[in-house]
């Protein structure tokens, strides 16, 4: 009930400051001129004083009443200028501004009574701060933490505990710091390297970055068996083209994962778009057979890389004629550095970033994957 009271007064008070005016009367707009016309009146019987003096000629004084007789003939002509802009504006603006100020409150008071809670007790952050744990939303119990560790920043178990928080609240960069924060104050664990591998390759939009690649490495020297390393290494296997070996990964993964594991799903997923991805590019997804070993083994090194620049060559014409394939684009780029050729890694990189188009999301990928390989777009 307060609040409708104050409410109530709020409105009232901002409603008489706009309708007073338009309800006054006219203004005095001649209050100056009236000054004037005084002084002038003053001026006049100063100037009969001196005559009477003699301290003033008589044809001067009749030279100076000439002069206050023109000024107070210009008065009186920019008076009914001055009281025609004093004039209050017509009845039907006073009546449209009116129900205009009238119709603000009306309305807005209507949509808060649809809309608002007014009857919801007020909640200062100091008050949800100290409220029961099990009653705080998570916001509210992020906000306790963040304001416990401003003030203790030494806390690595608190950092610890925020970082996969921040994680699931989609905040990369602030689970990017608060991971190592953790790994700084308490130490390595293949939980803390591989959540802040992925926390770094969240902030890249999925790309598996350099420094996300030593993150999840540093957790398989902890942790072998660690799903979420060896998930994401494998992705980044893919996406630098390397298709048969990603297979292989989660193939390996799939096959030491218990049937309960939250990571079968994923890693079924990410093997049934891999296959999808070598069939879309003609490429199948197992590797060479031993008779394409043996026939390789046994080239002379000029025939070997011949038969590589036939592999590569045959590649970009494909590309060429289905030109939306993510993966064979990166393949090509890869295939290309290998061989040395910048010039036509780089051309292949420009081609690709064009086909997609600069903003999209392939051309990020395709840039962030050629600069894991020392390559950029130009020069």
């Amino acid at each position: 009930m307060l609040f409708w009271v104050i409410a109530a007064i709020l409105t009232l008070g901002a409603s008489l400051a706009v309708l007073l005016p338009l309800a006054g009367g006219p203004k005095r707009g001649s209050a100056s001129s009236d000054h004037d016309l005084e002084v002038y009146r003053d001026q006049l019987s100063e100037l009969d004083r001196d005559v009477a003096r003699g301290l003033i000629q008589p044809a001067e004084a009749e030279e100076a009443r000439a002069e206050i007789a023109r000024r107070i003939l210009r008065l009186d002509n920019a008076d009914p200028a001055a009281k025609t802009a004093a004039r209050q504006p017509s009845m039907a603006t006073r009546l449209v501004a009116t129900a205009a100020v009238l119709a603000v409150p009306l309305v807005s008071w209507g949509l808060y009574s649809q809309l608002g809670s007014p009857d919801l007790p007020s909640q200062p952050l100091s008050e949800r701060l100290a409220k029961n744990p099990a009653e705080s939303s998570v916001d509210e119990l992020v906000a306790r933490a963040e304001a416990h560790l401003a003030a203790n920043p030494t806390d690595g178990r608190g950092w610890d505990v925020l970082a996969p928080v921040y994680l699931r609240m989609q905040r990369f960069s602030d689970a990017v710091t608060a991971y190592r924060n953790a790994i700084r104050l308490d130490g390595d664990s293949a939980a803390r390297q591989a959540g802040l591998g992925e926390a770094i390759a969240s902030a890249a939009g999925g790309i598996v970055s350099a420094d996300a690649q030593a993150a999840f490495e540093a957790a398989l020297k902890l942790d072998p068996a660690n799903p979420k390393a060896n998930f994401y290494l494998a992705m980044g296997m893919a996406q630098e083209g390397r298709t048969e070996e990603a297979t292989a990964g989660w193939q390996k993964m799939l096959a030491a994962l218990p049937q309960d594991s939250p990571w079968r799903s994923a890693v079924e997923q990410a093997l049934a778009e891999s296959a999808k991805q070598s069939v879309a590019s003609g490429v199948p997804a197992k590797g060479p057979d031993a008779g394409d070993v043996d026939a390789a083994s046994s080239m002379s090194p000029q025939d070997r890389e011949a038969m590589i620049d036939t592999m590569v060559a045959g590649l970009d014409e494909k590309l060429r004629q289905n030109p939306r394939d993510t993966e064979g684009w990166m393949q090509l780029i890869r295939s290309y550095v290998v061989l040395g050729k910048t010039d036509q890694a780089r051309d292949a990189l420009n081609r690709g970033i064009a086909v997609f188009g600069s903003d999209s999301d392939e051309a990020k990928k395709f840039t962030a994957f050629a600069v894991s390989l020392g390559l950029t777009a130009t020069e």
